[in-house]
């Protein structure tokens, strides 16, 4: 009798195991929300909880076939979930628990260290400007994550981050304006540069590539981005692959200021 309570006997360690696995669901169910994988996802926790319904049933067969799948099935799915797994690494890697680590500072394995040296108020500036004639503007601002891959794809430049230098770039005119411009510390490391663009499907239709590519890039690397929009000159920021909301420049210039100290 007792041996059939075995399952009543839940210790701290459990408590530990379930609420990690439930951090762990409740992090892949963020990665995936919006876009098609969260269909792919759902299936999977489906036919995992019948493969575990089949073993306590003892159903062998239906069972054996099921966990032949799920073992074969993790290969399919590194390839399926390929940018999700990429973007879940990346979400841990700048975690403040590790980015901060002074251990892993003192290592630098895949991060820059950057002050808050940004001329924040003459990006802001440069920005307004440009809205007022409807002119683009897509400034990519690193952090920790290194934005390397992303340079490499533009042209390499080493400029020092000032008013007349934005509006010069992203000037209509101008050979420069196509694409992204990277900053970093203060410095134009990079413009014409190629962002991955978003596949969400949380994106409302009025929002047209510029926008998708600046979520694309905050969505992989813990990046910040700022845009004009050439149709209504709005600014916008984005963080996190979210559309970051302000009430003026007074405000977006206070969080930008703490973002990119």
């Amino acid at each position: 009798m007792l041996e059939n309570l075995n399952f009543l006997d839940f210790s701290f360690i459990d408590a530990i195991d379930i609420a990690l696995v439930a951090l762990l669901l409740y992090y892949v169910y963020r990665l995936v929300k919006g876009t098609v994988a969260i269909n792919i996802f759902i299936g999977i926790v489906i036919v995992y909880l019948i493969w575990e319904l089949t073993k306590a049933l003892h159903m062998d067969v239906l069972s054996s076939i099921l966990g032949k799948f799920i073992s074969v099935g993790v290969f399919a799915l590194i390839v399926v979930f390929q940018q999700e797994i990429r973007k879940f690494l990346l979400m841990i890697g700048s975690t403040k628990v590790f980015t901060d680590s002074k251990l892993l500072q003192n290592f630098n394995f895949n991060q820059q260290h950057f002050s808050s040296t940004t001329d924040i108020k003459a990006v802001l500036n440069a920005c307004n400007k440009l809205a007022t004639t409807k002119t683009g503007v897509l400034l990519v601002f690193g952090r920790k994550n290194n934005l390397e891959f992303i340079k490499n794809t533009g042209d390499v430049m080493n400029i020092a981050l000032t008013q007349p230098i934005i509006e010069s770039i992203f000037y209509k005119n101008s050979p420069l304006h196509d694409g992204a411009a990277i900053v970093e510390n203060n410095i134009i490391i990079a413009t014409r540069a190629i962002l991955p663009v978003s596949n969400s499907k949380t994106i409302p239709s009025r929002f047209g590539l510029r926008h998708r590519a600046a979520i694309g890039i905050t969505e992989k690397t813990d990046a910040v981005v700022l845009i004009v929009s050439e149709e209504s000159g709005k600014l916008s920021y984005i963080k996190n692959g979210e559309f970051i909301l302000f009430n003026d420049t007074d405000e977006l210039q206070k969080i930008m200021t703490e973002d990119l100290s």
